[in-house]
């Protein structure tokens, strides 16, 4: 298998040359799929770089097997750190981050490329994750399906629509434009969390162009548990990204934070509530259940295409998931506010190009080692 090419970028005339830059720890059977479908690519001119991030297992050997170029950290810096890296060593023209539990298709990479070849301008673009998830069982496909869900909605032009954030799961960047903003924050995002989207708010914010691009699939191959799930949608996405919306001040209505996924936050913590209330109260049922038929209605169109792919009985199994979700982010946004308004005060310097509060009040002490902690858990590394 040593016939992959590894680099440099060799591209055809009047082509811009292109990097696969994938970052992996432990990467396992999915990783070696990844791999393999990455050599079935229609578009074969590009150079692989895998950065292993303190793996234990053999996924630099296997990466070395596959013809990839393999830089390493000894011990793991965070997908963050390892993207740079890569950046880093590329010579491409243009970056394909790519996931070590994502297999693209077999015309992924010539999708995303043909989009930067009609478009000088363009800075960015992403994907999606397809229909199609490898991963069995109810959690695991309600989760892949719902990211396709979310990433295919919008008023998209021939499969494209703005947008204002970045996704490295499946996303291609101009290098140029990536070192010219300086890549990842590892220090702010040691472990996998919303690095991409944090790229995204400050290449949009500079008049940059992000698109989304529905005809740009790849299949996730990640078998969620119910901590997994937890731990992500709170700790390393709700809270980070609120927190990020609030630095910014950013008015964020795209994606998971649309005005109906809002409402169903609201009507999740009314419908707690008003279960919690029924011992006490005959009315608390009946609002209960007027909280539910709410949720149901706000997101009729989830439910449709998840029972059109999967069936009925799935997609009535996958409303507790649903609710779980949107508890999930009622909570970050409990937590991050808390962060942001009563704990965190204590001031920090102002980063090129972004907003922060500073000037706060330092907390207590008693406020301030919940503060640390509530920190640690945010920010800490994998």
């Amino acid at each position: 298998m040593d016939d992959v090419p590894a680099g440099p970028a060799s591209a055809g005339p009047g082509r811009p040359s292109l990097s696969v830059v994938v970052p992996v720890h432990n990467g396992g059977v999915d990783f070696e799929r990844c791999l393999l479908r990455l050599r079935g690519s229609t578009w074969t001119d590009f150079e692989l770089l895998v950065v292993d991030d303190g793996s234990t297992d053999d996924s630099g050997l296997l990466a070395r097997r596959h013809g990839a170029v393999v830089l390493r950290h000894d011990r793991p810096l965070g997908p963050a750190a390892a993207r740079n890296l890569g950046a880093e060593q590329a010579t491409g023209d243009l970056i394909f981050f790519l996931d070590a539990d994502v297999a693209v298709h077999s015309d992924t990479i010539e999708r995303g490329m043909a989009r930067f070849l009609e478009d000088p301008d363009l800075t960015a673009l992403f994907g999606s994750y397809d229909d199609q998830p490898l991963a069995p069982g109810l959690l695991s496909r309600f989760r892949n399906l719902l990211h396709h869900y979310v990433h295919q909605q919008g008023d998209f032009v021939r499969d494209a629509r703005p947008a204002h954030t970045f996704w490295t799961g499946c996303g291609m960047i101009r290098r140029a434009a990536f070192q010219e903003f300086g890549g990842f924050d590892p220090r702010l995002y040691a472990r996998p969390s919303i690095e991409d989207i944090e790229l995204g708010y400050r290449l949009t914010r500079a008049g940059r162009r992000i698109v989304l691009a529905r005809d740009v699939q790849a299949t996730h191959m990640k078998r969620w548990t119910l901590f997994e799930v937890v731990r992500t949608d709170i700790f390393r996405r709700g809270v980070p990204w609120m927190l990020l919306i609030k630095r910014s001040g950013t008015v964020e209505t795209d994606l998971n934070v649309q005005l109906g996924q809002k409402l169903s936050v609201a009507a999740t913590g009314g419908l707690l509530l008003a279960s919690a209330a029924i011992p006490l109260s005959s009315w608390a049922a009946p609002v209960a259940l007027a909280f539910g038929v709410g949720i149901a209605g706000l997101n009729r169109d989830l439910y449709r295409f998840l029972g059109h792919r999967r069936g009925p009985a799935f997609a009535a199994g996958s409303f507790p998931l649903h609710l779980l979700y949107f508890v999930c982010c009622g909570v970050s946004v409990v937590i991050a506010l808390t962060r942001w308004y009563a704990l965190d005060r204590t001031t920090r310097p102002v980063a090129e190009g972004r907003i922060d509060r500073g000037g706060r009040p330092i907390p207590s002490p008693a406020l301030g080692r919940l503060a640390r902690r509530l920190q640690r858990w945010t920010t800490r590394s994998r």
